[in-house]
């Protein structure tokens, strides 16, 4: 005869019931959850990659099949689990965790990218200066001084600043024309002007014709003119069908990299991206040339790194002349900053044409030897900067120059530099600026990654024949001037002609 139940015993035995009933529920509706998150967050991803524009079909393939396959592990857990599927809970919140930092990293890329990209104004960055021991601390203590300015260099800026100089202090100025900013130097060191007004892309101009000057005057006002510039450009994938030359300028400063100033390095890239060919070519800071450009007397004779206190364009379309090709981009960076971005690309191997010390211009002393060594950021600005112990001196330093812009070429076309990605473009972003558009260079790395071409970079550098002349924006002292080879400059001219006509330069070739 079977026992009956007491009623007490049914009670407790349904209320455990119900308990284990109400975590069981409690236990799907979080796995629910779980799935549920993990697509949200795995469409925003994709999204977000999708925005990018970076990547090519198969890549995008390959992730989304990922993501597809990372939920269904979850799904499968839920569905078929034992017990209450914890793991499957542990993993989903693992896998949202990390899509979910992968979807930050990816929206900060493209930020710094629109950081990069896009470059089209020009900072001058205009100064009032006096005499160190003026007593004069702000521009509102100097109203009645008699300034020093000059319309020959870059007037327009002087007039602007002088303009809102007038505004701000509600006066007229009393100013006294000088023929030169090297005139404008010597006018306030001897005293014929009290304080002068000039754009600091000058001052080493200054220095030469005043010595002492940097040191024995003082800055009390300044002001930022910013120009916008436009160089052309074509279209978004306009750099993936056909030829172009890049404009490399390299500034040995640590002010932002917008603003005007001498260029210690000149490279162009002479890219042709169908034949996967891209020819370097050096130009010598010292060499003497024509100038051209909108703020310039047009075939003035100057030094090439002068021509860069007149704006990237003037340097552009001055290198474009000469080479007889069109410049419509340029990449400017601060070489100083070159430390960082070879320790983030984790070194760089450059190949050296001969074994030297270096120290004097870096003050970093290490040996480099002939052919390849593999380089730190402080190594690669080292012998990038290095000329005196080099037989062609800065000659031979444009080369090393090229072979360390060739190590870090080669190294960021890896595909596995993607895992570094983010940090390659957070340091990029605070020392590099290019005109180049968001757009065409997403289509450039898009067009790489989805080839895997293996590109031929060759180089070669201008040389000529050292003496002295006038130059444009010193016309009243004879300067150290490197005249171009005309021989070896048509040369040049050829070799760029080859690469953008489709030509082949075989690895073989000796350039140099």
């Amino acid at each position: 005869m079977a026992k009956k139940r007491r009623p007490a015993e049914r009670a407790g035995r349904n209320s455990k019931n119900t308990g284990k009933y109400s975590k069981r529920t409690a236990t799907n509706k979080f796995g629910s959850f779980c799935l549920i998150l993990q697509a949200v967050i795995s469409v925003i991803f994709m999204i977000v990659v999708l925005l990018l524009n970076m990547l090519p079909l198969n890549y995008l393939a390959l992730i989304a099949m990922a993501l597809v396959f990372l939920w269904c592990i979850t799904f499968t857990s839920q569905a078929a689990r034992k017990r209450r599927g914890t793991t499957g809970k542990i993993y989903s919140l693992c896998i949202v965790s990390i899509l979910t930092l992968g979807t930050y990293y990816i929206a900060e890329t493209n930020n710094m990218l629109a950081l990069i990209t896009g470059g089209n104004i020009r900072v001058d960055k205009m100064a009032v200066a006096v005499l160190a021991d003026d007593p004069a601390e702000t521009i509102e203590d100097a109203m009645d001084y008699n300034f020093g300015v000059q319309f020959q260099q870059g007037g327009d800026n002087i007039q602007t600043s002088m303009t809102n100089i007038e505004e701000e202090l509600n006066t007229t100025l009393n100013v006294t024309e000088c023929d030169s900013v090297q005139d404008q130097a010597q006018a306030l060191m001897n005293g014929n002007v009290q304080a002068i007004i000039y754009n600091e892309a000058y001052t080493e101009l200054m220095e030469d014709a005043a010595e002492g000057f940097a040191d024995n005057t003082r800055i009390i006002y300044e002001m930022d003119i910013r120009t916008e510039i436009d160089l052309g450009g074509g279209s978004d994938d306009s750099l993936t069908r056909e030829p172009f030359t890049v404009y490399i300028s390299g500034i040995d400063t640590y002010g932002e990299v917008t603003e005007t100033s001498r260029s210690d390095v000149n490279i162009i890239a002479v890219v042709n991206p169908t034949t996967h060919q891209i020819l370097l070519i050096t130009t010598p800071r010292d060499s003497y040339l024509p100038l051209y450009g909108p703020d310039v007397q047009q075939g003035a004779m100057d030094k090439l790194t002068h021509a860069g206190v007149y704006g990237i364009e003037t340097s552009m379309e001055t290198l474009g002349e000469l080479y007889e090709t069109d410049i419509n981009y340029y990449i400017r960076l601060n070489f100083t900053s070159l430390i960082d971005i070879v320790d983030i690309l984790g070194g760089i191997d450059v190949e050296s044409e001969y074994a030297f010390s270096t120290g004097d211009e870096s003050g970093f002393v290490m040996e480099v030897q002939e052919g390849t060594n593999h380089f730190d950021g402080q190594q690669a600005l080292a012998f990038s900067r290095e000329r005196h112990n080099l037989e062609d001196g800065d000659n031979q330093r444009g080369k090393n120059q090229q072979a360390v812009i060739t190590g870090m070429l080669k190294k960021m076309m890896s595909p596995t530099m993607l895992v570094r990605a983010g940090s390659i473009m957070n340091q990029v972003s605070k020392d590099v600026e290019t005109n180049v558009t968001q757009g065409q260079l997403n289509a450039l790395i898009r067009n790489q990654l989805g080839s895997n071409a293996d590109w031929t970079i060759q180089s070669v550098a201008l040389s000529g024949t050292d003496g002295q002349d006038y130059c444009y924006s010193a016309p009243s002292q004879l300067l150290y001037v490197m005249y171009p080879d005309e021989t070896e400059l048509q040369r040049i001219i050829d070799l760029a002609n080859i690469v953008e006509e489709g030509g082949t330069l075989s690895d073989g070739e000796t350039l140099n």
